[in-house]
């Protein structure tokens, strides 16, 4: 019993630091949408609107490949019209198979990378450019509230 209790206090200490977390709170971060995007045509998918009153910051987008992406496929991600202010264009070619996974997040160094704080209403978009995959692949938003 003490195993179970100490395992379960683990796991919940690993959710609340990473990527993961599961509690639609503000302040936490979690999963925002869950969005179909096709790589096989080139065009702008809204993944999330910031709710009225709110303000949105985003974490990461985990995406699970439904085939294999193409050699040349890109996606970006950002507020509509400034598609690349989160996620700059990524070559997704590593995509080779159904159920291939990336995660794609700015990454800091030596200066902290800034981010955006998108406002209430600021449509948030995946921009598939250079297309070559399928058209069925996953893209998972996260990013928290305040």
């Amino acid at each position: 019993m003490k195993k179970a209790i100490v395992l379960t206090l683990i796991f919940s200490l690993i959710l609340t630091v990473s990527c993961y977390a599961v509690n639609l709170e503000e302040g936490s971060i979690t999963l925002l949408s869950t969005t179909t995007v096709a790589f096989n045509a080139n065009a702008d998918t809204t993944l999330y609107t910031v709710p009225t009153g709110k303000r949105c910051v985003l974490e990461c987008a985990i995406i699970v490949a439904g085939s294999d992406a193409g050699a040349t496929t890109t996606i970006s991600i950002g507020a509509n019209g400034a598609e690349t202010d989160f996620i700059p264009a990524n070559t997704l070619s590593n995509l080779d198979a159904q159920y291939d996974v990336v995660i794609v997040r700015p990454i800091p160094n030596t200066t902290p990378l800034k981010n955006k704080s998108y406002a209430a209403g600021t449509v948030i978009q995946a921009q598939v450019a250079n297309q070559s995959g399928g058209a069925t692949n996953t893209v998972y938003l996260f990013g928290f509230l305040y």
